[in-house]
């Protein structure tokens, strides 16, 4: 549903505002259809997983491993590099982000602890691989076409296993539950559409390092929406590790 949503977006922003077609070459299309297949499709799969055996406090902090992540493998591509203070920076975002979101595994089986935990190092590494590959594709074309080829890749291969594994009646059935469901609706609009053309975006125009760092924010953002949205409290210790993460955030971004 996200993914569908994501890429009937796409198309209407691209018809709206007559955005011209890119220069894909075969290397690049190929590129965008790994891109989509291993960072739409796997890696969403094994994070939803994840997310499903670890709960999203245990899930957030396995997540921090996303950023340095990105490090070495823009370093590895792209020969990319960072100045000293953006590592400092982003190290206090990472330590912000476990001080306010860790909470101690209460009632999870070992099992379902390492395989989570595996599933969020596998999900990440495969989500800042397949991205940082398009970047040079993003350089010369537009994020909005480098967006919709990739979900249209993780969408046509969402729709292909769920056929197979629950049959087409049953996807119909949930495609029409989905489209009268208001937060799914929305929360694909905003987490798959708005936020994907900015996440590019960030890789697009900045180094690669510093746009993980920021990505990491999201986090943190989490637990301060958290108090609005779901009446949750900031405890001291929430507090203490959200303004590091915005210090750290600050730090990066001085020149």
């Amino acid at each position: 549903m996200k993914n569908f949503i994501g890429v009937f977006g796409f198309i209407l922003t691209i018809i709206l505002f007559s955005i011209p077609s890119p220069n894909f070459s075969q290397q690049d299309l190929f590129t965008l259809a790994l891109s989509g297949f291993l960072g739409i499709l796997i890696a969403d799969g094994l994070f939803l997983e994840s997310l499903r055996r670890l709960g999203s406090s245990i899930s957030a902090v396995v997540s921090t491993i996303y950023t340095p992540t990105v490090f070495i493998i823009a370093y590895i591509l792209f020969n990319e590099t960072i100045n000293l203070h953006s590592y400092i920076g982003g190290i206090l975002v990472l330590g912000g982000i476990t001080i306010s979101v860790f909470q101690p595994p209460k009632t999870i089986k070992k099992r379902d602890l390492y395989i989570g935990i595996l599933f969020g190092i596998m999900a990440n590494i495969l989500t800042a691989y397949s991205v940082l590959i398009i970047k040079p594709i993003m350089k010369n074309n537009s994020v909005i076409y480098v967006a919709l080829y990739r979900f249209s890749i993780g969408f046509i291969f969402g729709i292909l296993i769920n056929i197979l594994k629950s049959g087409i009646k049953q996807v119909i059935q949930k495609f029409k539950q989905g489209l009268t469901n208001q937060y799914v609706i929305l929360g694909a609009f905003l987490g798959t559409y708005l936020s994907v053309i900015l996440w590019l975006a960030g890789y697009k125009y900045t180094l690669a390092g510093r746009a993980a760092i920021y990505n990491q924010l999201s986090t943190v953002l989490i637990s301060i929406m958290a108090v609005y949205f779901l009446k949750d409290t900031l405890t001291i210790k929430k507090k203490f590790g959200i303004l590091l993460s915005f210090v750290g955030a600050v730090i990066v971004s001085l020149n």
